[in-house]
């Protein structure tokens, strides 16, 4: 365990810590930028209904089905290679949107660009645990709070950027944020480069962890659920608590718009405190107790007395969101080898993102169905308290290699 001595944070890291950094801010532009200028888009492509939802469905399937592929171009080309990759593909994405002269060179554009957001977001854990094995938990709360302002920042500029330059612009524009990141990564590659022939020092050991095995792994399916509640809950906060909001407790569009940031706001505190935690608590299942816990009261809140402290109901749904941290955290802490943790980062996301996309078609589905909103807080309820079972089995530590060397001895 030496490796996890502290060091100085600065000793030998930089090019890796501004590497990190600016990878988490292009995390969420692309997925981020489109929505607020789909109006402007429509002047000059053309596109249905039907269109506009096929964009605003793609970045949680996108996103799973690159959570999936990301640990294979890892093992190929290493982890700093992928993440070159991520951003390339990320850059390239942004341009091809902004000149796109119709809806499927659009539809390529967004392919491409959330395909480089998924590599990324798969990559970026088991990046940390690289560099940064002694502060694997600062780390994570640093990124994961830059990922929050990756995703706030678009949402609120693109729209005034294309009133004054044009939508084309507004979209191309984080392209140059892409390339800014590559060039850290680039120096760390030719870095370690010279370092592999000057000594026999392997640049990285390449991912052995094959992601179909980690079905046998508890720890693994349970972080996993954790994942995924967490994914549903939040996809559907994002797609309906406006609307339930102005149903339910009779907030007007402005004000539900002004809730709904709020649930985004709270979430910082924890994005920065919760992986701190998680690394000092050998019970992880409390914090994961507390995270359901507000879900929960969050939910039966808007059930029975919607109206009466509303911004509390709000409030504590989005404080549900320290499940998010947790998991990035455990995805470091419950393997013992890099391939472990990029198997299990991409395994854990890409389950999530597809189960997220599912999210917010249900509870419009049941909204249909039931014609209110009691049938689907009370399904939002069902899959928060499905994430019980992964508190109870992560509160005592171990490690996914561990289960499946034992699987393995088992089945031979």
């Amino acid at each position: 365990m030496s490796e996890r001595r502290h060091r100085p944070l600065w000793a030998g890291r930089v090019a890796a810590l501004l590497g990190i950094a600016l990878v988490a801010l292009t995390l969420r532009q692309a997925v981020a930028a489109v929505s607020p200028v789909i109006g402007a888009i429509r002047v000059d492509i053309p596109m249905s209904n039907v269109g506009v939802g096929l964009l605003g469905t793609l970045p949680p399937i996108l996103l799973a089905v690159f959570g999936f592929i990301a640990p294979y171009v890892a093992r190929g080309i290493g982890l700093d290679g992928g993440i070159v990759v991520a951003l390339l593909l990320l850059t390239l994405g942004h341009l091809v949107r902004a000149f796109a002269p119709n809806f499927a060179m659009l539809l390529v554009g967004s392919v491409v660009a959330l395909a480089g957001t998924g590599i990324g977001n798969v990559l970026l854990p088991p990046i940390v645990r690289r560099y940064f094995p002694d502060r694997v938990a600062l780390l994570t709360a640093v990124y994961g709070c830059i990922v929050g302002v990756s995703t706030a920042v678009p949402a609120a500029v693109v729209a005034p950027v294309a009133e004054q330059l044009g939508w084309r612009f507004a979209l191309g524009m984080w392209s140059a944020t892409s390339v800014v990141a590559l060039v850290p990564w680039i120096a760390v590659i030719v870095r370690d480069r010279r370092r592999q022939f000057t000594d026999d020092a392997a640049v990285e050991p390449p991912p052995s962890a094959a992601v179909t095995r980690l079905w046998r792994s508890r720890v693994a399916l349970s972080i996993t659920v954790l994942f995924s509640t967490s994914t549903i809950c939040t996809y559907a906060a994002f797609a309906w608590l406006p609307e339930i909001l102005g149903d339910v407790a009779g907030s007007t569009p402005t004000e539900a718009g002004v809730l709904l940031a709020v649930t985004g706001l709270i979430s910082v505190p924890g994005a920065l405190v919760v992986p701190l935690l998680v690394a000092r608590l050998r019970n992880v299942g409390r914090l994961v107790a507390t995270g359901i816990a507000c879900f929960v009261l969050g939910y039966l809140g808007l059930l029975f007395v919607p109206a009466t402290l509303t911004l509390l109901w709000v409030l504590l749904i989005g404080s549900g969101s320290i499940l998010f941290p947790i998991c990035l955290v455990l995805i470091n802490d419950r393997t013992r080898t890099p391939g472990g943790t990029v198997a299990l980062s991409g395994f854990a996301q890409g389950v999530a993102y597809a189960l997220g996309a599912l999210g917010p078609f249900l509870v419009g589905l049941l909204r249909d169905v039931s014609g209110g909103w009691t049938l689907p807080l009370l399904f939002l309820l069902a899959v928060i308290l499905v994430t019980i079972i992964p508190a109870i089995t992560l509160a005592r530590p171990a490690f996914v290699e561990d289960e499946l060397d034992r699987c393995a001895h088992c089945s031979s």
